[in-house]
């Protein structure tokens, strides 16, 4: 068995997020947000698109096809999670899913001012799911590769590899998508599509890393005793049942899944708020986008340190708190420089949140799981059945008002249930702290 904390594992655990980041900043966060927005809106049709014979607001699209690819990962993922455990090949999905999303970027370079959307938003849908699908094989690696003492600061080195790696990358795409006369580029819309394809190589190249030195994982044949295609669901059962079982863990994913619907949502959609509401230029987005993952590295660093001090359920409160004060912020945004403000702030709270939810998940685990595939496929697809929610809400609320803005407000209500939940959740730590000691905390009724 792979030794814990061992430099060389972690580092390449590391290297899987500097490498997949490069989907995050430049497919969804900069370049394909504004370039998506900029060939779908006319003069003729407004904001209107046609997809498969339908027509829809061009962002609403996008949020149903980002919507429908984490629901069709949600259902996947317990059947993948399963025939990895059984076999106990969870890299090969790794490599899998990480082909997936690195090709289907590489197609994007396809999507022309005149072409149709279908096949285009077909490639951004599986480019997501290729991305998202990576990431519970990814984070079951954490218990694997490091000891309980060591997930925060693990967790945490993870996150800011990945916001370093996409820093990286988009400055590279930056240089071509403002500077195309100095590669001989003349087209207009080619330096955005040129960025996608360059995706496709950082996304491929870096990930050769943790396909080498991870472990494969361990076969636990033994213990199935029924189809490894409905096992994963009778897994994530089983979970759930143990899940009802821990008071602690209950409450900590019922408010992981309300503010999550928020914050992964805000940050799917930020771009296409920028680009549409505000007319924001290119230019101007990629670099506020550079500087809210330059701060993003210090967020998921400071959050690593205050949890030390605090505890992560305290910490996470602080984080909620300031999250649901900024969705509630969003509907008064009215131009660049309080965009900027806006994103300083998402920067710093961003890559934090993110990191101490999954290293707080761990520590609750039970103790000695053989395999931990499954249990954070129950993390996973509680974490991706946030983001189908909150995509879906959000375009369906601007289907009907026609204003972004009013999609912020109704996320802010489940980023306000989230920071209830987590409260809560800070007394019953409160309290069983009061009590004897247990061998297992989780079996303290809360």
């Amino acid at each position: 068995m792979e030794t814990k904390n061992n430099k060389k594992t972690i580092w390449a655990w590391c290297m899987f997020d500097w490498a997949n980041q490069s989907y995050n900043m430049v497919i969804t966060s900069t370049i394909f947000p504004a370039y998506y927005v900029a060939v779908t809106a006319n003069a003729k049709n407004g904001d209107m698109v046609s997809f498969f014979g339908h027509k829809y607001v061009n962002t609403v699209l996008s949020n149903y096809i980002l919507g429908l690819s984490y629901l069709i990962v949600v259902v996947m993922l317990p059947i993948l999670t399963s025939i990895a455990d059984y076999r106990g090949n969870k890299r090969r999905y790794l490599q899998f899913f990480t082909w997936l999303g690195a090709l289907a970027c590489a197609g994007l370079f396809f999507f022309k001012p005149d072409s149709g959307l279908e096949f285009p938003m077909i490639c951004f849908g599986l480019a997501c799911i290729g991305y998202c699908g990576g990431f519970v094989f990814y984070n079951s690696y954490l218990p694997q590769i490091a000891t309980l003492d060591q997930q925060d600061s693990v967790s945490a080195k993870g996150f800011i590899y990945g916001y370093v790696g996409s820093l990286v990358m988009q400055v590279l795409c930056f240089v071509v998508v403002l500077s195309p006369k100095t590669f001989g580029i003349t087209s207009d819309d080619l330096p955005a599509r040129i960025s996608f394809l360059m995706v496709f190589v950082w996304w491929i190249g870096f990930s050769i890393i943790p396909f080498r030195l991870l472990p494969k994982g361990e076969p636990n044949a033994g213990k199935h005793n029924y189809n490894v295609f409905t096992g994963g669901f009778k897994e994530l059962v089983k979970v759930f049942k143990k899940v009802r079982s821990m008071p602690l863990l209950r409450r900590f994913l019922s408010s992981f899944f309300f503010y999550s619907v928020g914050v992964q949502t805000i940050m799917l959609v930020a771009a296409n708020f920028a680009a549409k509401e505000l007319h924001m230029p290119d230019d101007t987005l990629i670099s506020i986008i550079l500087v809210i993952q330059v701060v993003g590295v210090i967020g998921a660093w400071l959050t690593s340190i205050l949890s030390t001090k605090y505890g992560n359920v305290k910490t996470l409160v602080g984080l909620v708190s300031i999250w649901t004060l900024l969705c509630l912020s969003v509907y008064f945004i009215a131009n660049t420089p309080q965009f900027f403000a806006a994103a300083v702030v998402v920067g710093a709270v961003m890559g934090g949140v993110q990191s101490i939810s999954r290293s707080t998940y761990s520590k609750y685990l039970p103790p000695n799981i053989p395999d931990t595939a499954s249990f954070f496929s129950f993390y996973d697809v509680t974490e991706k059945s946030s983001i189908v929610v909150g995509l879906f809400c959000f375009g369906l609320v601007e289907s009907l008002t026609h204003e972004m803005r009013d999609s912020a407000l109704a996320l802010d209500c489940f980023f306000a249930v989230g920071l209830i939940l987590m409260i809560s959740l800070m007394l019953a730590e409160k309290k069983r702290k009061n009590l004897p000691t247990m061998p297992n905390p989780e079996v303290v009724a809360a």
